[in-house]
């Protein structure tokens, strides 16, 4: 029997794609670039999972011209800059695209960073709690401490931790919409005198320190370019004592074709300038260099793998609100994106890695650390509803 061909998954609607691709490889972005502008589309009953799950017997992961006219206009004058303005720019084309189409896939939780999972069959919102308890437990977090999270999203984690652990929480956005959002859910459980998220740049805090720094999945936006800089950042806004968790999604070591394909593609669809996905070597020697210490770290990718194929599910249950909103190029896009993405953490060529870090210097007291350095990966998540999500429903 042979093996299927792309003909087999999809209906054509340009002719010269159908001669040319039908029983041949095609290149990875020939198909994407075809199914968003609508030049092909699904057969009925085959979803863009069942596609991309096969994409091995009729894709070619090769380098375009379109990749190379794209690299020259907008990536390499990206990643190079990453001044102010274009890091802001950047960030608000992405996360300023409005709530309802982040909340579409994320869930009442709009926590956009990687869940924990204890059973693949949990859900998603039980994995977003797991996650944020575990952040707090790897913390050792204490009433008295100040915590600030770079790149806080809609607040989950801000919002977490002056609820159950009574700390003083600042976080801080570029993206005006996440900050505002952030802010009415605070506003929501009455958290407002212990918690706020301000719509800040990292290199504009001045002034203050912090017991507890957090940055979950925002450090890919920095940048190479800056990222030795943000690190000494970090490092001057927390105290002696302090605790710094690192989380960032990262491209592996030794990067096999489809994996470069995959990471052009999402810097120009998805996440532009985001450069600063590197492997776990490269990443902890920057923060050596930066004078941190690592006390522990953990390999997240398989919870990575589920989060991912969990907001997939959510987005395809949304198609009709999306289309009507977005349109059909931007549900096409962004389906793609997460079924793909799925399957490369899956198979290795994306991950998700998640530090803690302290200053490295003598008077640092590693050893009161002792006791703590088993215990939390059994602590239970304390399952909570947003009052505001709950009053929606």
């Amino acid at each position: 029997m042979p093996n299927p061909t792309l003909a087999d998954f999809v209906c054509f609607n340009d002719e010269k794609l159908a001669q040319r691709f039908g029983a041949k490889p095609i290149p990875m972005s020939t198909l994407y670039e075809a199914y968003f502008d609508g030049a092909i589309d699904l057969k009925p009953g085959v979803t863009i999972a069942d596609l991309l799950a096969k994409r091995q017997l009729f894709v070619k992961y090769s380098l375009t011209q379109d990749h190379l006219k794209w690299a020259v206009k907008n990536f390499v004058p990206e990643v190079s800059l990453h001044s102010r303005a274009s890091d802001q720019r950047l960030v608000r084309e992405h996360y300023d695209r409005g709530n309802e189409f982040f909340e579409s896939f994320l869930g009442p939780r709009m926590a956009y960073t990687c869940a924990h999972f204890t059973d693949p069959g949990d859900s998603l919102e039980a994995a977003q709690d797991a996650k944020l308890a575990r952040v707090a437990l790897r913390l050792e977090l204490r009433p008295e401490h100040r915590l600030l999270d770079i790149g806080a999203g809609f607040g989950a984690l801000v919002t977490y931790v002056a609820r159950e652990h009574q700390v003083k929480a600042i976080g801080i956005s570029l993206a005006q919409n996440e900050a505002q959002l952030a802010n009415e859910r605070i506003a929501a459980w009455g958290l407002g005198e212990r918690a706020q998220v301000r719509c800040a740049d990292y290199r504009d805090l001045e002034g203050e320190r912090y017991d507890r720094i957090t940055c979950l999945e925002m450090i890919e936006h920095v940048g190479v370019k800056n990222l030795s800089s943000f690190l000494q950042r970090v490092r001057e806004l927390l105290t002696d004592d302090g605790l710094f968790l690192l989380q960032w999604t990262g491209l592996r070591r030794g990067l096999q074709p489809e994996d470069l394909i995959w990471g052009l593609f999402m810097n120009r669809y998805v996440f532009p300038g985001a450069d600063a996905s590197l492997p776990p070597g490269s990443m902890l020697k920057a923060t050596e260099k930066a004078g941190f210490e690592c006390q522990l770290m953990e390999n997240l990718s398989p919870h990575y793998a589920l989060t991912i194929s969990a907001w997939a599910r959510n987005w395809e249950r949304q198609r009709e609100l999306i289309v009507a909103r977005f349109g059909e190029r931007w549900f096409r896009i962004w389906s793609f994106f997460l079924a793909w993405s799925s399957l490369v953490a899956k198979q290795g060529s994306a991950a998700c890695f998640q530090v803690v870090l302290n200053k490295n210097e003598a008077s640092f007291d590693r050893m009161a650390r002792l006791s703590q350095r088993a215990p939390w990966a059994e602590q239970p998540a304390r399952p909570h509803e947003p009052a505001h999500a709950a009053a929606a429903e």
